[in-house]
């Protein structure tokens, strides 16, 4: 039985960062992996995309690159796009600052015109159509501009605001030649109000998950919505306390099952994005039933996953899941020193 208590310890306590490491989880923040893993060439239907120029592991850095405009835009308007109308002067200024083969990688950039826009003011569409947020402010990052959409990408991306650079990393194995996609918009929605979120880009999404026949579709569009449901509904439910009452074991066991199958929903659909939270509510929801075994892998998972993106476990999000891993590792090495005791 020490043994077997031993080896969980063993199993969860590494938490190292470095970038000599057997795992694809934990990389550092200076390891930006190899020179260039990437290449641009056009893309049918799509102009010009990025694809892999060697297979890419899980993890592995592809591209982390410095904003070669960055705004801070006057104000944030809840529900409503960055005025950028308001940060022209400041557009302008910054764009004048670039050295000519700068400007020209600005300008080469994809600039979808809108009715509201001046037909003569490309800039100010090429921002609209390139720029992400960077913290509190918008950046153009040209190089990671020609990666195409996908509503279900292959990468997932963070702003490392220590570093300055935006990072984009493979979320599942990436083939050589494969091509190489992220997101531009919110994922948890159907396949039609996607379309109409991805028009102020001025294209139609053709994905894997966009083409799927209309059954098919329809299925995965359910799926999707179903889990922002379940997302919202366990929101008020993220607590370690144990119901005391039948109603409530009954309930919490009840949700343990559905937090399981939320994991299974989203990684059917391969949305990585939002893997860290489900294995978050999937291991609370085995806590509240005191089941320490799976409550304590899925919060190791989410952890481990959300070291993607927070290499050295720095954000609030991160560290709690770290606290809630380790709290967990207790719990079930407890629950097993009982069941010994029980048997000797």
């Amino acid at each position: 039985m020490l043994t077997s208590v031993a080896l969980i310890l063993i199993t969860f306590a590494s938490t190292a960062t470095s970038c000599s490491r057997s795992s694809w989880i934990t990389h550092s923040r200076s390891c930006l992996g190899p020179p260039q893993v990437w290449e641009a060439r056009p893309s049918p239907g799509k102009g010009i995309g990025v694809y892999a120029s060697r297979a890419i592991e899980p993890g592995d850095i592809i591209l982390s690159e410095p904003a070669m405009i960055q705004l801070t835009p006057p104000e944030i308007r809840d529900g409503v796009a960055y005025p950028l109308s308001d940060i022209h002067t400041l557009l302008r200024s910054s764009f004048d600052g670039l050295s000519p083969e700068d400007k020209g990688a600005v300008m080469s950039l994809h600039a979808h015109m809108t009715s509201v826009d001046n037909a003569n003011d490309t800039l100010m569409a090429i921002i609209r159509s390139n720029a992400y947020i960077t913290g509190n402010s918008l950046g153009l990052f040209p190089k990671g501009a020609r990666i195409n959409h996908s509503c279900r990408p292959n990468t997932s991306q963070y702003w490392d605001s220590q570093l300055g650079r935006r990072v984009v990393y493979a979320n599942r194995r990436i083939e050589e030649g494969e091509e190489i996609f992220a997101t531009y918009i919110p994922l948890l929605h159907s396949h039609e109000a996607r379309q109409r979120r991805l028009d102020q880009y001025g294209f139609k999404c053709t994905c894997d998950a966009c083409a799927l026949e209309r059954d098919a579709r329809h299925a995965s569009d359910q799926r999707r919505q179903d889990l922002q449901k379940a997302f919202a509904a366990f929101e008020s439910q993220l607590t370690l306390s144990v119901p005391k009452s039948a109603i409530g074991k009954r309930k919490a066991l009840k949700n343990a099952k559905a937090s399981a199958q939320l994991v299974e929903q989203l990684e059917e659909e391969g949305l990585a994005d939002y893997y860290v939270k489900a294995y978050h509510v999937a291991a609370i929801a085995h806590a509240r039933i005191e089941d320490w075994k799976p409550a304590t892998l899925w919060a190791n998972k989410g952890f481990e996953t959300s070291l993607l993106a927070d290499p050295k476990a720095r954000s609030t999000g991160a560290r709690e899941l770290q606290a809630l891993t380790n709290h967990l590792i207790i719990k079930w090495n407890d629950q097993l020193w009982e069941e010994a005791n029980r048997k000797g």
